[in-house]
């Protein structure tokens, strides 16, 4: 699932946007090629969405010119912008017949007007309902001037967007296992730009949240913790929720090893942290580079090779 999608042959790198630096990622045949990172003004940025357009369209033009990135990028985003919901229909055969009716029901359940929001869906299983088959369907919608107002900057700096994915996505993709119909589910708490939690069952992302808790602050793992509480708690009231097993850490507030430890105690279940780069050989990243700040940006270059 992407909210938006172009059809492209040219070589595609991802490119995570965050609120502190910008990270690229290509990939190959399933191999990391290579690697490129820069710091970002905050000023940017405001919770998460692009506040400066003029600034960071000048900051990629010259990230892209110095590093030689392709000029096709998949790009995610992450923050308070961004909605999924959970949601149940009856069977709906015809395509068209199914759209009008997710489109319905997403006027209930998402919290912005649906002219104003970017919305996709994506059917994840039949079940048997009460009163027979039933879809459950996963809805993402985000606010569109927050979106345009990336692909402004990405333009403005030479840059083709390939696809537009949310951050959850790609960081489910990168580090999730395939394990479909396991009974359960992990929830993946990025620390990066912005902090994001995404819960997800193998591969399939069931629920997401961008945190407003800085992990950067002295003393924050108990702010950070109640705010992964209660975002979990908000997906174990949706239909079809799975109980949550494990906290997987990654991004660059992961390298806290005081953070980290303070996070599991706090939730009181176990807390891991993942490989960079998932299951990808991390040889192409450069000595010397904080690694950690690539994962988003390699899931986002899987999802464009796909």
């Amino acid at each position: 699932m992407s909210l938006l999608r172009n059809s492209s042959a040219r070589r595609t790198a991802g490119l995570d946007v965050n609120g502190r630096f910008v990270a690229a990622v290509e990939i190959d045949g399933g191999r990391v090629e290579r690697t490129v990172s820069a710091e970002l003004p905050e000023s940017f940025f405001r919770d998460g969405a692009v506040a400066d357009v003029d600034g960071l369209a000048s900051a990629l033009e010259d990230f892209a010119s110095s590093t030689g990135l392709p000029k096709t990028v998949r790009v995610g985003i992450s923050n308070q912008q961004i909605a999924m919901r959970m949601i149940e229909l009856p069977v709906i055969e015809d395509q068209k017949d199914l759209e009008v009716a997710v489109r319905f029901q997403a006027a209930e359940a998402i919290a912005m007007p649906l002219d104003e929001a970017i919305l996709d869906y994506q059917v994840t299983e039949t079940f048997e309902g009460v009163g027979g088959p039933r879809l459950r369907v996963v809805l993402v919608a985000a606010r569109r001037t927050m979106v345009e107002s990336l692909l402004a900057a990405l333009r403005k700096a030479g840059l083709k967007v390939d696809g537009v994915d949310l951050d959850a996505f790609a960081l489910v993709r990168m580090l999730a296992e395939d394990t479909p119909g396991s009974g359960y589910s992990k929830a993946f708490c990025h620390l990066g730009g912005v902090a994001n939690l995404a819960v997800a069952s193998g591969r399939l992302c069931l629920f997401t949240r961008a945190l407003s808790t800085r992990w950067d602050i002295e003393g924050t793992a108990s702010d950070l913790a109640s705010e992964i509480r209660l975002s979990m708690d908000s997906y174990k009231s949706t239909p079809g929720s799975l109980p949550v097993t494990e906290v997987v850490l990654s991004g660059p507030g992961a390298d806290d090893d005081t953070l980290v430890e303070g996070l599991e105690s706090q939730l009181g279940l176990l807390t891991t942290v993942a490989p960079a780069l998932g299951a990808l050989d991390p040889a192409a990243i450069p000595a010397g580079e904080d690694a950690s700040r690539y994962t988003v940006a390699a899931g986002l270059a899987l999802g464009a090779a796909a």
